[in-house]
């Protein structure tokens, strides 16, 4: 089993849902356990136009070689509407191995670690959320890049907004029955 991290992004359509259902769809695969997920990013598009992109990072452990890996991306790409009309053209989604264990694969059509990776705020930030001491192999620890990024708009985007929370006169002892709860999505 190998270790992987993907960056997903999506601006197009209800790209949050489509980040969450993304998620549950290669926690659904087999090959695949999903280990954990980052928060939820905004971010501004680089090179390219359109609305904002929302961004995040999934960690996973996989049985699948990275060029199988790359075929489920792009399958899982396809069954949420993506298409590529051109460079950098907004997108429902769109799904990238950013890390595939220590490996360096240099390929026509793979390239890992992802060649970008430590020239994004919204894949660096996320993936160190989820390892601050995460190292990019023949590059170095990922959090030595931040100042490369740091002029990069990325806000993490709050997944919850719950009118209850943090309100000093509601009864927390009523809050917390399943009644009572707010709907958190």
């Amino acid at each position: 089993m190998t270790v992987a991290y993907l960056g997903l992004g999506a601006n197009l359509g209800d790209a949050r849902q489509t980040l969450k259902d993304a998620v549950v769809c290669l926690a659904q695969q087999r090959t695949i356990t999903v280990l954990a997920k980052s928060s939820l990013y905004r971010t501004a598009p680089i090179d390219a136009g359109g609305d904002d992109y929302f961004n995040c990072v999934v960690k996973l452990e996989t049985s699948l070689p990275a060029r199988q890996l790359l075929r489920l991306c792009h399958t899982v790409e396809e069954q949420f509407g993506r298409e590529r009309p051109y460079r950098n053209a907004p997108r429902t989604l769109d799904l990238d191995i950013l890390l595939y264990g220590d490996s360096s694969i240099d390929e026509a059509d793979l390239i890992v670690p992802h060649p970008r990776l430590a020239e994004r705020a919204f894949v660096l930030v996320p993936l160190l959320e989820l390892d601050g001491e995460c190292i990019i192999p023949l590059r170095g620890r990922a959090d030595a890049f931040l100042a490369v990024v740091a002029d990069q708009r990325i806000e993490k985007v709050a997944t919850c907004q719950c009118p209850l929370l943090g309100t000093p006169d509601v009864d927390k002892t009523a809050s917390s029955t399943a009644s009572n709860k707010p709907d958190c999505r």
